[in-house]
């Protein structure tokens, strides 16, 4: 294993290959053309972060097979470590598709059974001084699903010890879960060891159970954490500390696919905590970014540079 310390951002979790149609507001059965992206929700936040200018990793696992080979290459090319990458024989590499409904309907479907190897790396073949060292970690809640990849989760967020920033998305995906009040209790139980939280409303019920944006930030305060981001859609976005609460409204855009706008806000998120930026700068930075991914087909290669999100907040328009 290659030790790899002092990270600007380390993430977590999924990666993959994302299978998306070529041809807009057409089902599977009748799509033409597909397209290959590098995929996986923590990946794509590393992306989105090199993307930025800093340095990122992911902590994952992929099978032995083609795919596998392709995630890897793809990291490098765009600037993510791949270092602590694990090649899990046991398990093919996931593969997602989508189907393209704009502007708010875009199913996913996963291919990750009997498991995924992001799910089944142990822990000895994790880098805990890359965990322990990086600025920023950051996870999923999906990570938590399983047992096995339960104990690295827990594991990291004990050696981290709560240190700036740790940071949970709450993406929860009920398809990826044993049943709902599993995945409440775990992210309850995770909650007061990380210092950030970002999540939509239906997300938030699944961690504290509220869907109230105000309701719902102020029981991610109270569990322990320091600020608790709750994303509305159109609706815009509340973030809240203890002494702070700032609501930007949504950035307008014409949607060709929505589905990798969550992975661009976070990347933005982790940028402006990287930079000192105070609240409601980080927000619309982070607001800016998902929108122009949401304007964009793919997911990793469709995050902004640090040159386009500058122009984007000078102007407070999309590209």
């Amino acid at each position: 294993m290659t030790t790899q310390t002092g990270l600007d951002i380390l993430t977590i979790g999924r990666s993959g290959v994302d299978i998306y149609p070529l041809q807009i507001g057409v089902s599977l059965e009748d799509v033409e053309s597909f397209g290959k992206f590098l995929g996986g929700s923590p990946t794509n936040v590393a992306v989105a972060a090199a993307r930025l200018g800093h340095t990122s990793g992911v902590i994952t696992g992929v099978g032995d097979d083609p795919f596998g080979r392709f995630v890897q290459r793809e990291m490098r090319r765009l600037g993510v470590s791949d270092a602590n990458v694990v090649t899990v024989r046991d398990f093919h590499t996931p593969v997602t598709f989508c189907e393209i409904f704009p502007p708010d309907n875009f199913p996913l479907y996963f291919y990750r059974e009997p498991s995924a190897p992001d799910l089944e790396v142990l822990p000895q073949q994790v880098d805990w001084a890359a965990v322990e060292n990086a600025k920023i970690f950051w996870f999923t809640v999906t990570g938590l699903s399983r047992e096995r990849s339960l104990q690295v989760h827990t594991t990291a967020l004990a050696r981290r010890d709560k240190r700036p920033y740790t940071i949970v998305d709450l993406d929860y995906r009920e398809n990826l879960w044993a049943y709902p009040q599993q995945a409440s209790e775990r992210v309850w139980n995770v909650l007061e060891s990380v210092d950030v939280a970002i999540g939509n409303r239906e997300e938030c019920a699944v961690a504290v159970g509220e869907t109230e944006p105000e309701r719902a930030a102020d029981a991610l305060l109270e569990r322990g954490v320091e600020l608790a981001i709750v994303k509305q859609g159109p609706r815009g976005t509340l973030a809240k500390t203890r002494d702070e609460s700032v609501w930007v409204p949504a950035t307008k855009v014409n949607v060709t696919n929505g589905l990798g706008a969550g992975d661009a806000f976070g990347g933005s998120i982790c940028h402006g905590l990287l930079e000192g930026w105070g609240l409601e700068k980080m927000i619309k930075a982070a607001s800016l970014s998902g929108a122009l991914v949401a304007s964009r087909l793919e997911c990793s290669t469709a995050m902004p540079t640090r040159a386009e999100l500058e122009t984007m907040l000078e102007s407070g328009d999309v590209l």
